[in-house]
């Protein structure tokens, strides 16, 4: 993608002259093709905007279960001391009741962090679902992106054949398929 696209600029070219012709009908098909590049370029951005949404919701997904892992990691450790601390209580001794006040310290500490892990997994899944409705919306973008700029193609061939009918028909059709699809893309 590090290439400048100059299809496009071979589209206005045709236009453009098009536009100077005197033709009535050629000046439609200029119009129709400067709609279907706009229509063709806010897909694009579009497209764009949503697979970056995806990848930033994918990677919140991953940093979301990242943390959980950590609160998980961090419950065990507070489970294991909260028993090594009830063992030393059955033990008894003058200390027996200190070190069931920690076991019990360490249970209470350690349901928070329970809590805590279960919230992040949470939102782990939420930022999963989100990334997925990005990543559907990028691909019917995609599409109305590709039918739009055929669109666009083949409005051309209409100035290029000095004015057939067809090609501008079929490419109004498909413009307005691609637009149809871009809008599909947040319905629903």
């Amino acid at each position: 993608m590090d290439q400048e696209p100059t299809e496009a600029y071979e589209h206005t070219e045709h236009a453009h002259h098009a536009a100077h012709s005197g033709n009535s009908f050629l000046s439609k098909v200029a119009v129709s093709i400067a709609a279907l590049a706009v229509l063709a370029a806010g897909a694009g951005s579009l497209e764009t905007i949503e697979s970056g949404a995806a990848t930033a919701a994918r990677s919140q997904a991953v940093l979301f279960q990242n943390k959980a892992t950590d609160n998980w990691n961090f419950f065990q450790a507070k489970s294991l001391k909260k028993t090594m601390e009830e063992i030393a209580a059955t033990q008894g001794g003058t200390a027996a009741a200190d070190w069931q006040a920690r076991a019990k310290g360490n249970e209470a500490e350690g349901q928070e962090i329970a809590k805590a892990a279960k919230d992040f997994e949470t939102r782990s899944d939420q930022s999963i679902e989100q990334a997925e409705i990005h990543e559907e919306r990028h691909h019917f973008l995609t599409i109305a992106a590709t039918l739009l700029h055929i669109a666009i193609a083949i409005a051309t061939i209409a100035i290029i054949t000095g004015g057939q009918r067809w090609p501008w028909y079929a490419s109004l059709a498909l413009g307005l398929l691609g637009t149809t699809v871009a809008a599909a893309a947040y319905v629903g």
